[in-house]
């Protein structure tokens, strides 16, 4: 049964060797409410490191971090954070990518970075405060662009390590420098990436990718001028695909996939 007080719902989200721990037999797609059902006495030894995250609607979210300790129990499985991001509802994942962002931010705070003495969390924010010194920190929230570039009936995708690794293509990507915006980072990168210039560079959404704590902001663009040059070290190939004839590509419930669906969509009303 879900773990209710007074008509409020409790959904724990706990953290074993950096994967989530749900219900035995549940069903990832029917998102975090089954959390609610997670037996207590599985983190039992933890409950005074429960750390309150979210309260709204008559719902509670705690997290529980065992950080690499392995907790077993026979009605609970593991599942990693690319699973879930998978395969739950994208809202529901929100909330686990959150709770995770938190663990993170808790984990890595615990002395404080100007004069290291011990850190104290602070109760009505999510914050770790430096009583020697007042330094206090938040988590960390690393902005990231993603673009996908037409040109045509063409778009340009590209490999660098970790889709070579994998097998597929994608759209180019990178992180925000200090001191611009997110359009100018858009235009640095794909410069810096593949050598080429874009125009009418246009927002499209964005998603929180807890890995471990990015905001990918998806933009669509159009071919301005340049040939592709690669960099060689982020990006090792890079070519103009034929939107109809496409190589394995990442899949839509991720911002690249529907950034490439997007532009997909948006090439066959051209034609019409």
């Amino acid at each position: 049964m879900a773990q209710t007080l007074r008509n409020i719902t409790k959904r724990y989200f706990v953290f074993s060797n950096d994967r989530l721990l749900v219900p035995a037999q549940a069903d990832l797609s029917l998102g975090v409410n089954l959390l609610a059902d997670l037996p207590i006495d599985v983190f039992a030894e933890y409950t005074e490191q429960v750390v309150s995250i979210r309260a709204i609607d008559k719902v509670e979210h705690h997290l529980v971090d065992a950080q690499k300790e392995l907790l077993e129990h026979p009605d609970v499985r593991s599942v990693s954070l690319r699973e879930i991001v998978s395969t739950m509802p994208r809202e529901d994942f929100q909330h686990v990518a959150q709770a995770w962002q938190y663990a993170v931010f808790l984990r890595n705070h615990q002395f404080c970075g100007r004069c290291g003495s011990r850190m104290d969390r602070v109760q009505w924010e999510m914050a770790m405060h430096c009583h020697t010194c007042h330094h206090r920190c938040y988590p960390r929230v690393s902005p990231c662009i993603i673009v996908a570039i037409r040109s045509g009936n063409k778009i340009l995708l590209a490999q660098g390590a970790r889709q070579k690794e994998a097998g597929f293509y994608s759209t180019l990507a990178g992180f925000v420098e200090s001191g611009e915006t997110l359009e100018e980072a858009v235009h640095r990168e794909v410069f810096e990436e593949v050598g080429v210039k874009v125009k009418n560079v246009e927002y499209f959404n964005s998603q929180p990718w807890p890995f471990p704590h990015s905001l990918m902001v998806g933009y669509l663009a159009e071919y301005d001028e340049g040939e592709i040059v690669v960099d060689g070290k982020e990006i090792h190939k890079a070519d103009w695909f034929d939107i109809d004839n496409l190589p394995v590509v990442p899949p839509k419930f991720s911002i690249a996939g529907r950034l490439i669906e997007e532009t997909q969509k948006r090439m066959a009303q051209d034609k019409i």
